[in-house]
């Protein structure tokens, strides 16, 4: 009897032991059903879910990033651009400009830049150089004129364009030449003007038939020019010649310092 409730006890236990882990297989299951046995719950649930892929599924795209970045720099290029054709402190000029150099043999040089051939001239100054040294120099080599004056500090004359200033002074190839003043175009210069119009590019001689003209002829050079605008107080004009492969023959720089 004794060995036979002892069997009994383990079946007894082996048997509960058997139906517990049933039950907990069967009721595991269960465990993780319950929480979503509210319909609304699982509405939630999968709206979260939801949420949570459109978030980590869907990141920021390398190509979206390079369209943004390649947008951002055309908007950049086009107002580059739009400054560039319309510059700040262009005043009547633009990125392409007419230069005329004329003067008589034995006189001085003036310099002209007009925004058309037919337009007035936005800058015209008398160089102290006369023109048969400037043209010797340019048939050696490379000009460059650099034309300064200086920085004011009262804030009327701080408004004054670098292109309206008075007075410059003059420097050929490093060599200081003197003063340029600023001329107003009156009419015997408008009617050199007029007289080389036609004329893009190209140097000669003009007769002139006033007694004040000295010997009687005039000598030119007219081209086209770059003009790069550094800031309000340094402008660079570079002749355009189709010719050359190197470097500009004649640049003229405007400075303030």
């Amino acid at each position: 009897m004794a060995k036979a409730s002892q069997d009994t006890s383990k079946i007894h236990f082996h048997w509960t032991k058997k139906v517990g882990t049933e039950d907990d297989d069967v009721e595991q299951p269960s465990t993780f059903k319950q929480p979503n046995s509210n319909p609304s719950d699982q509405q939630d649930k999968k709206h979260e879910s939801i949420k949570v892929k459109t978030h980590v599924g869907v990141p920021t795209p390398r190509k979206k990033l390079q369209a943004v970045a390649i947008a951002r720099l055309r908007a950049v290029l086009t107002a580059f651009g739009k400054n560039r054709s319309n510059p700040p402190f262009g005043g009547l000029l633009g990125p392409r400009v007419v230069g005329t150099l004329f003067g008589s043999r034995r006189g001085h040089v003036h310099f002209a830049f007009q925004k058309e051939p037919n337009s007035p001239p936005a800058f015209l100054v008398e160089l102290a150089t006369p023109i048969s040294v400037l043209v010797r120099e340019m048939a050696s080599g490379l000009v460059r004129i650099a034309l300064e004056c200086d920085k004011e500090d009262n804030e009327e004359k701080k408004a004054v364009r670098l292109l309206e200033e008075p007075v410059w002074r003059t420097y050929c190839n490093g060599k200081k030449c003197g003063f340029a003043p600023r001329r107003d175009c009156g009419p015997k210069e408008w009617k050199i003007l007029k007289a080389v119009e036609p004329i893009s590019m190209g140097a000669g001689v003009l007769p002139l038939t006033e007694p004040e003209a000295g010997d009687g002829e005039l000598m030119y050079m007219r081209a086209k020019f770059e003009r790069i605008i550094g800031s309000r107080d340094s402008e660079a004009f570079y002749m355009m010649n189709p010719d050359s492969n190197g470097a500009p023959e004649l640049s003229i720089y405007l400075l303030r310092v």
